[in-house]
């Protein structure tokens, strides 16, 4: 860095490195299985006749067609630049930069605890349980935090979270601590949310987003639902114009009627795509699956895992290593593609199992 970025950066930030996202990580690639993407391009029109106008902070159509979608009411939610702008704003608006902590339990989204670096909030952690469930004990015996965040479906292990566990973590921090459930897969475990309990538990926060089921990562619109409170809160922070008229045009026609009924029958055929992809991969000596099923994605174990990905990345198949996460060595984690996508990734791997000489 120069002598005056030196001088002028803010201390907390000096041993922080970028969060490496898909698109940091790999140049170019022929297939994107590694950023969890829908693999569906759904076509919209957009009219540009008030691009010239700032744009609504809350673009009412999004606020009310997301709020019928959810099963919540319109003063419950406000919308964000993506789940990921929910996260910062949730971590600027209840944590005081230097004093405050949150709580992330990994094996989870990497996204909390570099937002919580970025403005100098303190990151306590309680790992999941070896089968991935929440060690409730452990979180309900850490004191001082402002925040707790559950992923629900967890990224990166596709699994759910007992409903008694969540329920004994909201109870224990009712009046301590917000608890924000991450239900950015939702679609994929949709028996599963919380949504309609946001009346019973005052402390609690949903995260959602258009980017994995509805197919829609590129407009980067994301919500948070809470009570009013809450989200009057969030409202003193969040930018002025957070999201652009195109963002809001296509958001609220993705959610109208017959665009649900499109994301639903698409749910399904990632659902049965993942089903098939699990069973190829089961079918090798030498791998084995890993979590659960909730979400678009597969993990799965291999101990060979660095040579595999680096075989990968050479053909141009892009998928995620895990290694870095606690409790996941040698895992790899697998976006739920196309089927011919899908077809493509388990021939490069037989490919490689057979050049290696590996066992099938």
């Amino acid at each position: 860095m120069s002598a005056l970025v030196d001088g002028l950066i803010n201390d907390n930030l000096i041993p922080l490195k970028p969060y490496e996202s898909a698109r940091r990580l790999y140049a170019g690639g022929q297939d994107w299985l590694n950023a969890n993407e829908s693999p569906f391009a759904n076509p919209y029109d957009v009219d540009a006749s008030n691009f010239n106008r700032y744009p609504s902070c809350q673009p009412e159509a999004v606020v009310s067609n997301y709020a019928k979608y959810a099963g919540v009411a319109d003063k419950q939610l406000i919308v964000t630049r993506g789940a990921d702008e929910g996260i910062e704003l949730l971590i600027r608006t209840f944590c005081t930069p230097g004093k405050d902590n949150i709580l992330i339990c990994p094996p989870t989204y990497g996204m909390y605890a570099i937002s919580a670096e970025t403005c100098d909030i303190g990151i306590k952690k309680v790992p999941l349980n070896a089968d991935f469930s929440l060690d409730v004990d452990a979180i309900c015996s850490t004191d001082d935090v402002n925040l707790v965040f559950i992923c629900a479906p967890n990224n990166p292990t596709g699994t759910s979270v007992n409903e008694a566990d969540l329920t004994r973590v909201l109870n224990h921090f009712t009046n301590s601590a917000l608890v924000v459930v991450d239900e950015a897969y939702i679609e994929f475990d949709a028996s599963s949310t919380w949504a309609g309990k946001l009346d019973e538990f005052s402390n609690l926060v949903i995260l959602r987003t258009l980017s994995k089921a509805f197919a829609l990562a590129g407009l980067r619109c994301g919500f948070a639902l809470a009570n009013e409170d809450v989200i009057g809160a969030m409202m003193k922070v969040i930018a002025p114009y957070p999201i652009p008229e195109p963002v809001a045009q296509i958001a609220a026609n993705a959610l109208s009627k017959e665009n649900i009924v499109r994301l639903h029958a698409q749910v399904d055929i990632l659902n049965t795509e993942k089903q098939r992809l699990r069973d190829a991969l089961a079918a090798i000596e030498g791998f084995t699956l890993v979590g659960d099923t909730k979400a678009n994605f597969v993990l799965f174990h291999y101990e060979a895992s660095s040579a595999l990905m680096a075989y990968l990345v050479s053909q141009g198949m892009l998928i995620r290593d895990q290694s870095k996460q606690m409790n996941l060595n040698h895992c790899l984690r697998a976006t739920v593609g196309s089927p011919e996508q899908n077809d493509r990734l388990m021939a490069l791997i037989n490919t490689f199992m057979s050049e290696t000489g590996a066992s099938m």
